[in-house]
């Protein structure tokens, strides 16, 4: 056999994740970074919870400490419950909110479908059309909405709400779909065709559930952009008992140049949780849509 010469190479760095091993370099470049990022992000929500349960002595009191509660008190989440029409305010938000959500998660997926699946003239034309579509302001958008909701005699209703979120949520529902079904193998349709299966039928029983991780992901963009919004749920009600929480809890607990923080913040506070408790349940599902990963 003939001697082979191995040509010299470039040392390999085969240090790796090791050189985190050593307890400073870890504090250097993984905890102090870390910890910076979930004081910057979680303080806002420690302010909300201290101010929820502050008496209102501490609110305008320059003695004690700004950063911590000394005698915690439940008064302001009661002024919210039982002296202002917050529980009305969070169901017409919920009920906005999921409404909203499963109309246009139905219009996108269809809408993602025909577009990626079936490959008809001009789908790519279309595909951008749409999310186009979802980067025009809202601030410009509900101005011809509102001539449409007071023609339609639905202002100052929730369905001038459910009627209008969509207008935003479809564009970006679908174009996040639209990913998602592009990462599924064009030949298990092919497959379901051959065996004779209808278009809709490869939608409901193959698609759908290799998407499942897509569509809890455009679930929960859509209701979260539904439960926060703001100008649509400002400019369309005007009623206090059809109002939704981003609106009524700075309408209404704002009284002239009074502002009363305590119910404020708790409001903002029990506002924000449903959408908190979403995401921890659903987390790993939205990362993995996001991604446009295929469960396998």
């Amino acid at each position: 056999m003939s001697n082979v010469k191995v040509a010299a190479t470039e040392p390999v760095d085969t240090q790796g994740m090791s050189y985190l091993v050593s307890l400073p370099r870890r504090i250097v470049t993984v905890f102090v970074p870390l910890g910076v990022f979930l004081i910057v992000l979680l303080f806002p929500f420690y302010w909300m919870v201290i101010t929820t349960f502050k008496p209102n002595e501490e609110l305008l009191s320059r003695e004690h400490n700004p950063f911590w509660v000394h005698n915690p008190t439940l008064a302001h989440i009661k002024k919210l419950l039982f002296d202002t029409s917050y529980p009305d305010w969070l169901w017409n938000t919920i009920l906005v909110s999921v409404v909203a959500t499963v109309l246009s998660l139905f219009a996108s997926v269809l809408a993602a479908y025909a577009i990626e699946r079936l490959r008809f003239k001009g789908a790519r034309f279309v595909g951008m059309s749409i999310f186009l579509a979802y980067l025009v302001p809202p601030s410009i958008l509900f101005i011809p909405l509102a001539a449409t909701i007071y023609k339609l005699h639905l202002f100052d209703t929730r369905l001038a709400l459910i009627l209008t979120y969509p207008t935003f949520l479809i564009p970006f529902c679908t174009w996040l779909l639209m990913g998602y079904f592009k990462s599924i193998p064009f030949e298990l349709e092919e497959c379901a065709l051959i065996d004779g299966a209808s278009r809709l039928q490869i939608l409901v029983k193959i698609i759908l559930p290799l998407a499942v991780p897509g569509l809890i992901s455009a679930g929960i963009f859509a209701f979260t952009l539904s439960w926060n919004e703001f100008i649509y749920a400002l400019t369309f009600i005007s009623s206090s008992e059809v109002k939704t929480v981003p609106v009524a809890v700075v309408t209404e607990l704002v009284e002239g140049d009074v502002y009363h923080w305590g119910s404020l913040m708790a409001g903002a506070l029990l506002g924000s949780l449903p959408v908190a408790v979403l995401y921890s349940f659903f987390v790993e599902y939205y990362v993995s849509g996001l991604t446009g990963a295929v469960k396998e």
